[in-house]
Formats: C-alpha cells, structure tokens, sequence
C-alpha cells in the first residue's frame, strides 16, 4: 500500500483508505482492510457507523488511524465538543486522529466553530483537524479562523465522472498542503456498473466512460474498479475511501494501490470522462 503525506502534519496516511458510509457489515472487511496496510478507516456522526469501526478497531487501536466528523448541525462551540465526546464513545477511544467538520453551515459563524477545533486539539482528544465539502473560500474563512492549528485535509467527492474540483479546490489544497480525501470514487457504483446497470450508465452519460474504463482495464489486467480508484489515487496530495461491505471486495480495493497508469491510458481516461 502506497503512503502519503496527511497535509503538513508529517504524519502518513494510506493512498486508499476504508469508507465507511452505507456500512453494513461486521469488522471483517475493516480489519482485513487494515492487515493490508489500508489503516485509514473514515467514518461520521452522521453515517451511525462509529461503533462498528469501534468494533473492528477495539484491539489494534494503535494500528490505525481513524477519521470520523462533526456534523453540519452541531456546528456551535459548545455542540462541537458535545460531539467529539459522543463520537470517542462510540468509538471506543481516547483520542480521534482526524477530526473533521462534515459541511459548512452559513448559519453558524466559522469564527464560533474553529476555536472549538483548535481546544480539542489543545485538550488531546484530537491530533488533526480537517473539513469535509468546503469551497475554497470556506477553506480560507475556517484557516483564518483559526490560525495556531493547520487544516490538513479536505473530504470531497471526486472521481473520473465528477471532476470540477480540479478547477480550484485541488490546485488550492496541493498550493497550501491540504490533503484531499475522495470519497466516492466510484461514483457510488456507477463507474462499475454491469449490463443491469446500463440504463443508469446512459441516464449519467458514462457509456463512452465505461469504454474507456473496460479498454485500460484489459491493458493492465486490473478491474474496471481497480483502474478507477487508481486514477484516482495516484495523484499528488490525494487520497481515496472507497467503502465496501465484503471482505474480497475490500482486498480488491486495497489492489489498486501499487502500481500506476501509463500517461496514456490516464488521457485516455480523461477525455472520455471530461471536466
């Protein structure tokens, strides 16, 4: 499994991680997951899912670093803290590695919800702080917000179909070493879809993009899958979290990570599936 640099912390991370929205399983496939060395597991507040990462980390806690966030609705001084405590509960741990806000609220004052950040850094329940969903003014206004503690990642949806945050968020996050984390780099499935999933492909546009996929699939003998979260993966200062609900489909998962597309078969990929 590849590492890279989690923002300006010196700390690494996996370049594929676990997701855990829609999670449904038992601990098997998070913690075949993290024997593969893809030690990232992300979870929320609002996915109802950190007590099955509870579960599957209780043991190997020191093996892994775990990611859960804040939700948009609790985003006050004093709601931020209740629910970093709620969340290490459930958890079942004594400190959260990433904390994240999960989106931004233009009905609560950045200015209110930073320094409840920096304090639970300050107080050792939190070693990191990041934000999910955020703009690049949003990513400005929370950094001035709070100046002693560095923002180091940014949670966004980014794959071959869903490419707009190339025009700003990306450039600006690699400009100020802001990981990006990719959440749903599969398009929720839809990059993935088999002949069932046809219709959804031409409701979305993707036949030519599914293509393109199963062409560079074939090249490299990797799965449509595979190839996707790769593109994905192998770019500078971005990691991905696809999730998954069985233990061969994480293994498979944590295979894209190794290896690299040629600059040939990333072009191709990206003038089918254009910005």
């Amino acid at each position: 499994m590849e590492r890279k640099l989690l923002g300006a912390s010196g700390v690494t991370i996996p370049e594929i991680g676990l997701g855990t929205w829609r999670y449904t399983s038992g601990p098997e496939p998070l913690r075949r997951g993290i024997a593969l060395g893809a030690n990232l597991i992300d979870t929320a507040e609002m996915y109802r899912t950190e007590a099955a990462v509870g579960e599957a980390v209780a043991g190997i806690r020191e093996q892994v670093f775990i990611a859960t966030k804040v939700l948009g609705s609790n985003l006050r001084y004093d709601a931020v803290l209740r629910a970093a405590d709620r969340s290490l509960r459930l958890l079942g741990v004594d400190k959260i590695d990433l904390y994240q806000i999960h989106w931004p609220n233009p009905r609560v004052p950045i200015a209110e919800t930073m320094p409840a950040m920096a304090k639970l850094v300050s107080d050792g329940l939190v070693d990191y702080v990041g934000v999910s969903n955020f703009s690049v003014g949003d990513l400005q206004a929370a950094q001035a917000a709070m100046p002693n503690v560095p923002i180091v990642s940014n949670q966004i949806l980014y794959n071959l179909r869903r490419r707009g945050a190339e025009r700003d968020v990306i450039p600006y996050c690699r400009q100020h070493d802001i990981t990006v984390i990719a959440y749903s780099p599969l398009h929720e499935g839809a990059l993935v879809s088999g002949p069932a999933g046809g219709r959804v492909r031409r409701a979305l546009g993707l036949n030519r993009g599914q293509d393109a996929l199963a062409d560079v699939a074939a090249e490299t003998g990797k799965t449509v899958a595979q190839v996707a979260i790769n593109w994905v993966a192998d770019q500078p200062g971005i990691v991905a979290i696809p999730k998954s609900n069985s233990v061969a489909r994480t293994e498979a998962n944590c295979n894209a990570s190794g290896w690299r597309l040629t600059a040939g078969q990333r072009r191709t990929l990206e003038q089918a599936f254009p910005v």
